[in-house]
């Protein structure tokens, strides 16, 4: 390990870092926005249920890198665009939390939300206010999962040239120049932990209920 080449790269290390949260966390956004309503509906309706859930499964079994080379054909991009790892990951990320969604909203008590229907909630105001809110842990730890998995599924991208601190992995390994490749895992990993760290603590925030009722315990 050759400390002294961290400073001496400290622009470039902080540069791939931002590309590799922004390529990280764009799809995790994206994804959560698509799973939304993809979950609900999957929750509400059998057959839906039926078709996205197996569906989603099916996606996430799809090799990373062979999505990656396989996009540019379908979307009429370069092989070199971000837009690539960005529809990928996003395909992830969806895969990943439809069934989340679904599992989490048929967990809400079915008295819960015959109270709201008979105080005259309607449907969207009763999912918005009242199923949502009571999902929200079980979304969260899915969403935990989805951000640690698109951070690291990031560097895979370095393979076909956007990569993020894969390029440090990739360049260290063509140059056999171990610290570049020790400083990519390390900052995918930090990266990964940060992320996670972070949902937890809007998972809390979110469901002050949940630590009340854990203090309530003690």
């Amino acid at each position: 390990m050759i400390w002294s080449w961290i400073p001496g790269n400290a622009d470039r290390i902080l540069a791939l870092t931002v590309e590799h949260l922004r390529l990280a966390l764009i799809p995790v956004v994206v994804g959560l926005v698509l799973s939304v309503p993809l979950g609900w509906l999957a929750n509400r309706y059998p057959l839906a249920r039926a078709v996205l859930v197996p569906a989603a499964g099916v996606l996430y079994t799809i090799p990373s890198l062979t999505l990656f080379v396989v996009l540019p054909g379908i979307l009429g991009t370069r092989i070199l665009s971000e837009i690539n790892i960005i529809v990928a990951l996003t395909i992830y990320t969806v895969a990943l939390l439809v069934r989340t969604i679904a599992d989490a909203l048929a967990a809400v008590p079915g008295l819960v939300v015959a109270a709201a229907t008979a105080m005259g909630y309607r449907p969207a105001r009763r999912f918005l206010d009242v199923e949502l809110p009571l999902a929200i842990p079980v979304l969260i730890a899915g969403l935990r999962v989805a951000t640690v998995s698109s951070i690291s599924l990031v560097s895979v991208g370095a393979l076909i040239g956007v990569g993020g601190l894969g390029e440090f992995f990739t360049e260290g390994f063509q140059l056999q120049f171990p610290t570049e490749i020790i400083v990519g895992v390390a900052l995918t990993v930090l990266l990964a932990l940060a992320g996670d760290a972070v949902l937890l603590v809007i998972g809390r925030i979110l469901t002050p209920w949940n630590r009340q009722r854990a203090g309530g315990a003690r």
